[in-house]
């Protein structure tokens, strides 16, 4: 059940002045509608309440089917509704949801406690929740409140959602005024079902009775635009005081639809002002943080690198002495120690290669400089290619024998693998052999 609201003001520049109000509020107390679409809501309802003045915006708590309440803004009232040629008010709450105007509102007829909603309607459930075409078709943002209204009343006067339940008269004589020709009587003999109450304890609705012209009942709680005014003689100085408040009242109403205009527009360049600062400040925040982690990442590098640092430093403070001392005397040849002959031949031939190439090197720049003549450059080089070529094929040779002597020792590794698991198989065996002989003798 939706709780009642509270009042809001009657006249447009209040209802502008609330609307704004309630729509510019921020934290916890703020409309759940997104900032894009607050203008819309606003000028949305404006336009309403100025097509129908009957309907006042209002703020109240909507509790969903699941439990959930929110603060919402409701237009409250009656929508106009013609019906064979009389016009009757219908009292309608429309709801605007949290997704509007993007989604439709929700609107429901809130009969008095003299009215009844028919059953069965076409476009009312019992529950007084309406469903009409438009908003099953509403389209953002071409659809509005007032072309709702609208349909409202046409699909009313169509089909009247609601019920005069009449109450019993106790003056038996008939209304002696002949001036209230229309009154809950007309409601039913213009379309709508009446009842005539309820009857005894039980609270069951008794059928109406044909209704009888010259009897008249209390007007209609729907209020009818068609009925008579009482003719009435009235002062020529209480018509002019009247003319003259009417016509100051249209002349600050121009003054106040000027400055609302230039109102409208400022607000309008502000909330665009404040849609892009919105924007930049994300922008900023989001630089900011980035800049942050890569401040974070850079700290926690740099401090891997001072703990390196450090842990070099102190390495080098304990091993300089001793590398300046254990260097003194220390032969580099004796540095390196081979595993095996052939690891020693290998590093002995790679060791004459590589030093011959440095001797062929330093005799080409001396030929060059003019430090030696031709024919002992060549000599020289003749000689020590005839070196290196032995070196090298001693070398090719030694790296054959070392992977022939590696492939053996696979070999022999797998052998003997195998001959373990070859053993292994045959103990288990020989287990599973004496345990089924076990069995068998037992």
């Amino acid at each position: 059940m939706v709780p009642p609201a509270g009042p809001t003001p009657a006249n447009p520049q209040l209802i502008q002045q609330f609307l704004s109000s309630v729509l510019s509020q921020r934290g916890p107390s703020s409309l759940p509608y997104s900032e894009d679409t607050k203008w819309h809501i606003r000028n949305h309802l404006v336009s309403l309440t100025t097509a129908y003045p009957s309907l006042d915006p209002k703020t109240a708590t909507f509790t969903h089917n699941d439990g959930r309440s929110v603060n919402l803004l409701q237009a409250e009232g009656t929508v106009p509704m013609l019906f064979h040629g009389v016009t009757y008010n219908i009292p309608v709450i429309i709801w605007l949801m949290e997704s509007y105007p993007r989604q439709p509102p929700v609107v429901y007829v809130n009969p008095t406690r003299d009215m009844i909603i028919k059953r069965p309607h076409e476009h009312v459930n019992p529950s007084g929740l309406v469903s009409i075409p438009y908003l099953h078709n509403w389209v953002y943002p071409s659809s509005n409140l007032v072309e709702l209204a609208k349909n409202l009343s046409a699909v009313f006067g169509q089909d009247p959602p609601l019920f005069s339940q009449r109450r019993p008269n106790p003056n038996p004589n008939p209304n002696p005024n002949p001036n209230l020709g229309h009154s809950s009587s007309a409601i039913s003999n213009s379309g709508y079902s009446s009842y005539s109450g309820y009857s005894g304890s039980s609270g069951s609705v008794t059928p109406a009775r044909p209704a009888i012209p010259p009897r008249a009942y209390p007007p209609s709680p729907y209020g009818s635009s068609g009925s008579f005014s009482r003719v009435q003689t009235e002062d020529p100085n209480e018509v002019f005081k009247r003319n003259a408040i009417s016509k100051l009242v249209e002349i600050v109403h121009g003054d106040v639809a000027g400055l609302r205009k230039t109102r409208e527009a400022e607000m309008e360049g502000l909330f665009n002002a404040q849609a892009e600062l919105r924007r930049r400040s994300e922008h900023l925040n989001k630089g900011l943080k980035e800049m942050g982690d890569e401040k974070e990442g850079l700290e926690q590098q740099l401090q891997m690198v001072l703990m390196n640092s450090e842990v070099l430093e102190g390495w080098l403070r304990e091993n300089e002495g001793k590398a300046r001392g254990r260097l003194n005397g220390v032969d580099v040849d004796d540095a390196f120690e081979c595993v095996d002959v052939l690891s020693k031949q290998m590093l002995d031939c790679t060791a004459s290669d590589l030093a011959i190439e440095d001797v062929v090197y330093s005799l080409d720049k001396a030929l060059q400089d003019g430090a030696i003549p031709i024919d002992e450059y060549l000599k020289n080089v003749r000689s020590l290619s005839r070196k290196q070529f032995y070196d090298r094929a001693t070398a090719a040779k030694v790296r054959a024998t070392q992977m022939q002597s590696h492939v053996a020792n696979r070999a022999v590794g797998m052998q003997s693998h195998v001959a373990n698991k070859d053993v292994e198989m045959q103990s288990q065996v020989a287990n599973m052999a004496s345990r089924l002989s076990h069995y068998v003798s037992s």
